[in-house]
């Protein structure tokens, strides 16, 4: 799927491949490469704190992270045996192929990723409602939750995707007004029975 061109001062994009994929596909690294992504650099005790895990636990997975390229030291920072880590990437592209590997782990590390992020985007609009009214009133307004139901072909979702993806991406050349604040978007576009 398409992302926003690399900006200045941000890390490239990353194309996940059958090995990178296995690399990331569990919940505290994907957790962890979110938390470094979002509220940037950051010590593996503070990450532990943060996610509310062990510090020896996020230190492993934040080495396994490094080993396939995700997180990388960040040299600006930490003094003597403080190590800080920093997202080594902008953000993590899914290349539709690795539906077509036929490896039993690749399989298996494409459903464990999918519904770590379904779980994530589940998580994400949850909290928004439950803490909306803590917001001014113009931001719930303004905010959406809506659902379509189409009939396409696949070369027509793909059309309608890249359309999408094109719209949200222009946004993020746009410079923010004041009283910005980050905004997830969720694009979920799936084929569904007639049941």
């Amino acid at each position: 799927m398409p992302e926003p061109e690399n900006q200045p001062g941000r890390p490239p994009g990353h194309e996940l491949d059958p090995r990178s994929l296995r690399g990331l596909a569990h919940p505290l690294r994907m957790r962890l490469l979110g938390a470094l992504r979002r509220h940037g650099p950051a010590t593996a005790s503070q990450l532990a704190e943060r996610l509310g895990e062990s510090s020896g636990s996020t230190s492993y997975h934040l080495r396994q992270l490094a080993a396939y390229g995700f997180v990388e030291d960040d040299p600006e920072r930490g003094k003597g045996r403080e190590r800080w880590w920093k997202s080594a990437h902008y953000s993590t592209h899914f290349n539709a192929e690795l539906y077509d590997d036929d490896s039993p782990d690749t399989r298996g590390a494409v459903s464990v990723y999918l519904h770590e992020v379904a779980g994530i985007h589940t998580q994400e609009l949850n909290t928004w409602i439950g803490t909306m009214r803590d917001w001014p009133s113009e931001w719930a307004k303004n905010a959406d939750l809506s659902d379509f139901t189409l009939r396409l072909d696949p070369e027509q979702l793909h059309e309608l995707d890249e359309k999408l993806h094109a719209l949200i991406n222009s946004y993020s050349a746009v410079e923010p007004g004041e009283g910005a604040a980050r905004v997830r978007v969720h694009l979920h576009a799936f084929p569904q029975r007639n049941d």
